[in-house]
């Protein structure tokens, strides 16, 4: 794997914010049980630039916008923003099933289990919600937009599970495997090879972020898919 070079992931920067792009696979934050060499985007951020502070964090898995302050002042203004729950979060998810979503709200509670998965409970859960909405329809599955107006961890993930909705390779939540021969009539798999999914991991996005800067203008800032993302898309469109 290609030694990752934190300047080829800023997506924005200005005096007070670097946003970038994150890849998969890559933890926020320093795992406890990766050795000191392990790598972490607060670490590659701290080594960029020593006062840089996550502002937010997003799963190992999960790729997309990413927030980081350059200042103390900077991250107090944007932690205040993401508490007063006025930072617009959207990410992109490939579900499983054909869904028809138009602005449809999941407002369930969310609690977090001891092995580090989290379940709906009315009882002692957190507030939670999360609205969805169609932005494409395959044979199979659908690409949907997720905007959640709280952060718990794992939230989207849940919340499309409980709409019979799970994202494509969320196993922890109901999803699946995509695999080119279900998609494909005419796949042809070479002998005493074993097929690898279309993905490897959740199918999740985090695709922008709004929010305001020191000087009060507002910022909208966009991610790419990633290759991973871009090639699964590429694939069920070819093959509606």
């Amino acid at each position: 794997m290609k030694k990752l070079d934190f300047k080829d992931l800023i997506i924005f920067e200005n005096d007070n914010y670097l946003v970038i792009n994150k890849p998969p696979h890559v933890a926020s934050l320093d795992e406890r049980t990766a050795d000191k060499q392990g790598v972490s985007i607060l670490r590659m951020a701290k080594n960029y630039l020593e006062g840089a502070q996550l502002c937010h964090r997003l799963d190992k898995e999960t790729s997309g916008v990413l927030a980081i302050a350059k200042n103390p002042e900077a991250y107090r203004h944007l932690s205040i923003q993401f508490e007063d729950r006025v930072v617009e979060k959207t990410y992109h998810a490939v579900v499983m099933g054909q869904q028809e979503f138009n602005d449809v709200t999941v407002y369930l509670p969310i609690r977090q289990t001891k092995t580090g998965t989290v379940v709906i409970d009315r009882e002692e859960g957190k507030e939670a919600e999360t609205v969805f909405q169609t932005l494409e329809v395959f044979k199979k599955h659908t690409l949907v937009a997720c905007y959640p107006h709280t952060g718990r961890m794992h939230q989207i993930r849940v919340h499309l599970q409980c709409l019979k909705a799970p994202i494509v390779a969320d196993l922890t939540y109901g999803g699946q495997h995509i695999l080119l021969s279900e998609l494909k009539r005419k796949f042809n798999l070479k002998q005493e090879t074993e097929e690898q999914p279309l993905i490897q991991r959740v199918a999740l996005h985090a695709f922008a972020l709004r929010f305001i800067d020191l000087d009060e203008k507002e910022l909208l800032i966009e991610a790419q898919y990633p290759k991973d993302i871009a090639a699964l898309l590429r694939q069920l469109r070819g093959n509606l």
